[in-house]
């Protein structure tokens, strides 16, 4: 989720509680990816989540080829907890687990500007609960659930930690002296892409006012300032910068505009407003023409591809009333199928997936944002909750996006 998204959450999240923001004032924030549709939900919604239980732990069976091995959460298949929102306790299917969430707020200074504020909850592998913490201004987990990269309060930051999820204690300080804002691992564990930058891509600035004539201005993000990214080898913790600034004309950039690996760990992809798809440039910083099994990733459907690269995660593929989201062919972008759900966050193996959707008697309005994370799966009307109802909390203010990783 970038910045100019966040805020959008962060400001609608404070208007709700305390009235003074616009409601739609991060509307105007450039362009919003992340799609939310209003409607009835499917049938098999409805009969799939009549039923909420406490907890539910599905356990492996022994010739499913896609079983997770034993990991920090245990050997089960789907540990869910549909009575938990913000979730307390681990959550996970199939290869993914909820690793950490993350909820957002605008901070106001004293002299008018202000800037985007991250808590998150992140797992701890001993008690497999997830623990608050304040103290990063970006963290992200390693596949393995163990550790996390983290960068601190002050943006662009001249290092990059590495977090001992058990300890809570950082390891190893990595230096970057270009100075990071962004973090993101490989798949395998391995590499980490940090994302650079000249000033805080968090924030916002009075003299780049957003209002809608309602109420007073607020400040908003400010120019696009990225300058490249460096590719950190973990084992021996050296990196290498590599420019890569936004090109073209600013406003068809948001100010955050991080890096990620493609599935194979052998590119970096971002994307722009102006684009849904992979920008794709090889690790030494040169742009490069995305390969065609990467054309159809759409970079605002957080699920991305299938663990075999065969399926996409695609865009809201509802009819009439009905919620549904599309699953597509990675290499065509044809259709697959219509899942039961407003959006897809992650793959759990090469059928199932985690998703967002929405309480099928209250999915018009403000109701649409009370949504569950749920299992479902291509090829099938099965549906199974994994958390309740997204909302606030006294611990955790603002509505909770949630980050996955392997297990």
């Amino acid at each position: 989720m970038n910045v100019d998204v966040m805020l959008k959450e962060a400001l609608r999240e404070q208007a709700d509680s305390v009235g003074p923001a616009p409601g739609d004032l991060a509307d105007r924030v450039l362009a919003v990816r992340r799609r939310r549709r209003t409607g009835t939900a499917v049938g098999a919604f409805v009969a799939a989540t009549a039923v909420v239980v406490a907890a539910v732990v599905v356990p492996r069976m022994d010739d499913a080829e896609d079983a997770p091995p034993a990991d920090v959460i245990g050997s089960a298949d789907v540990v869910a907890h549909p009575d938990q929102s913000p979730p307390k306790d681990a959550i996970a299917a199939g290869r993914t687990a909820l690793a950490s969430f993350v909820t957002y707020k605008s901070v106001k200074f004293a002299d008018g500007d202000g800037r985007l504020t991250r808590t998150y909850g992140v797992l701890d592998p001993t008690t497999k609960t997830y623990r608050k913490t304040t103290a990063w201004s970006w963290l992200t987990v390693a596949p393995g659930l163990r550790t996390a990269a983290v960068l601190e309060k002050k943006l662009p930051a001249k290092r990059v930690g590495i977090l001992d999820l058990a300890t809570n204690k950082v390891t190893r300080w990595i230096p970057v002296p270009q100075g990071a804002a962004g973090a993101a691992f490989s798949a395998d564990g391995g590499k980490l892409v940090v994302t650079t930058y000249k000033t805080d891509p968090d924030h916002l600035y009075k003299d780049r006012p957003m209002n809608d004539g309602s109420g007073p201005d607020e400040p908003s993000t400010g120019h696009p300032s990225r300058t490249g990214f460096s590719i950190v080898d973990l084992d021996s913790g050296k990196g290498k910068w590599a420019a890569a600034p936004q090109k073209g004309d600013e406003f068809d950039h948001n100010a955050r505009e991080d890096f990620q690996f493609s599935p194979d760990g052998d590119l970096v992809v971002t994307t722009s407003i102006t684009n849904g798809g992979p920008q794709t440039y090889a690790l030494d910083g040169k742009q490069v023409t995305t390969p065609a099994k990467l054309r159809h990733w759409l970079m605002y459907s957080e699920s991305g591809l299938s663990p075999n690269g065969k399926l996409a995660g695609g865009d809201f593929a509802g009819k009439g009333d009905k919620i549904a989201v599309a699953v597509n062919d990675a290499r065509t972008g044809k259709l697959v199928d219509r899942l039961p759900g407003q959006q897809l966050l992650a793959w759990a193996d090469d059928k199932r997936l985690v998703a967002w959707g929405c309480d099928p008697k209250k999915c018009n309005g403000k109701g649409e944002f009370r949504n569950q994370l749920l299992l479902v799966t291509v090829g099938s009307d099965k549906v199974v909750q994994l958390s309740d109802f997204r909302k606030a909390s006294a611990e955790y203010p603002g509505r909770w996006e949630p980050q996955f990783a392997t297990r």
